[in-house]
C-alpha cells in the first residue's frame, strides 16, 4: 500500500497470486483493465459504471439458464465505495449447446481467420470455443450499435472471450420481468406499443432485423407507474434485412409474433401495417 494516500493502491508491490489469495470463490478483480478498448462499451459511459482498477467481481447468482447461454447477476465494487450491478451473459461453447438456427441467421458471416475457419468448420475443440466466443462478440458488437442508435437495450459494458457484461435491466429492488410475464393496463399498452414501433423503425434504418423478437426477450421495467419502458435483449442473431435471404421472413415473424401478443390482450394494431412501415423506415 502506499503510505503517501491510503486510498491509492501499489499494484507493483504485489504479486496476482498475493492480491487473490483472499478472495471467495465466487470474485474476481475487475476485469475492465484487462479487455481491449474496443471490447468495452461506448462512451459517453453511464455515470453508474464502475471502472476502478480496484473492483472486485462479486457473482450473487444465476439470473436465466438458456440452451446457448447462461447469464448470472455480478457485482462490481470497489470495497467501501461505489458499486453496480451486471449481468453476465456466457456462451456455452456447441459441445454443450446446439445452435439450432445458426446457418440461416449467419449467412455471410465469416472470421478473418483462416485457421479458426477450419476449425469451425471441423468442429474440434479449439474450433467450438471459437464458434461461441464469435456468437459473443456478434451480440456485443450489435449492442454497442444498438444503443448507439438510441433503440433501448442494455448498455453493453464489456466482452472478454465467450462472456458479455452488460446492464442489469431492473424494476426497483428485482429484476425486470419479461413482457410475457406481465399484464400491462390497457392505459400501458398504449404506451408500450409506441415504444416497440419506435424500437423496429430504428431497426429497420439500421436495415437490421431482430429474428428472434417475442414477448419473452422484451423486458419491461417501472410497471409500478403509468409510463413503463420496454428494453429489448437477446440480439445475437440480429441479421442483415438485405443483405440476408432470409432477413423480409424474420421481419415479418418479428412482427406478426409481437402484434398477436398486443391483440390478445385487446390493443387494435395491425401487423401487415408495421411490417410496412419498418419496410418504409429501411428504404
Amino acid at each position: 500500500m502506499s503510505t503517501d494516500n491510503p486510498a491509492a493502491f501499489d499494484w507493483a508491490a504485489l504479486s496476482y497470486t498475493e492480491i487473490s489469495e483472499d478472495l471467495d470463490d465466487d470474485q474476481r478483480w475487475s476485469t475492465w483493465r484487462s479487455v481491449d478498448r474496443l471490447s468495452r462499451g461506448p462512451k459517453p459511459r453511464p455515470r453508474w459504471l464502475v471502472t476502478s482498477q480496484a473492483a472486485l467481481d462479486t457473482e450473487l447468482g444465476i439470473l436465466k439458464t438458456g440452451k446457448e447461454a447462461d447469464v448470472f447477476l455480478l457485482e462490481r465494487a470497489v470495497p467501501g465505495g461505489e458499486s453496480c450491478l451486471l449481468a453476465a451473459k456466457r456462451y456455452r461453447s456447441s459441445e454443450h449447446r446446439l445452435f439450432h438456427r445458426a446457418s440461416s441467421y449467419t449467412e455471410g458471416r465469416r472470421g478473418r481467420d483462416s485457421r479458426e475457419n477450419r476449425a469451425v468448420r471441423l468442429k474440434s475443440g479449439f474450433g467450438r470455443q471459437i464458434e461461441a466466443a464469435r456468437w459473443a462478440q456478434a451480440e456485443f458488437s450489435t449492442l454497442k450499435r444498438l444503443w448507439e442508435a438510441g433503440i433501448r437495450v442494455p448498455y453493453p459494458v464489456q466482452v472478454d472471450d465467450r462472456e458479455i457484461l452488460m446492464e442489469f435491466i431492473c424494476d426497483g429492488d428485482a429484476a425486470a420481468p419479461r413482457l410475457a410475464q406481465c399484464s400491462p393496463s390497457p392505459e400501458q399498452l398504449r404506451w408500450l406499443w409506441p415504444q416497440l414501433v419506435e424500437a423496429l423503425i430504428r431497426l429497420g434504418r439500421l436495415q437490421l432485423v431482430h429474428g428472434d423478437l417475442s414477448p419473452f426477450n422484451v423486458l419491461v421495467r417501472g410497471l409500478d407507474g403509468p409510463e413503463p419502458e420496454l428494453v429489448i435483449i437477446d440480439v445475437p442473431q440480429v441479421l442483415d434485412l438485405v443483405s440476408n435471404p432470409n432477413g423480409f421472413g424474420y421481419l415479418e415473424r418479428d412482427c406478426r409474433t409481437m402484434a398477436d401478443w398486443f391483440v390478445r390482450k385487446g390493443v387494435e394494431v395491425d401487423a401487415g401495417a408495421l411490417v410496412a412501415e419498418v419496410l418504409g423506415a429501411a428504404w
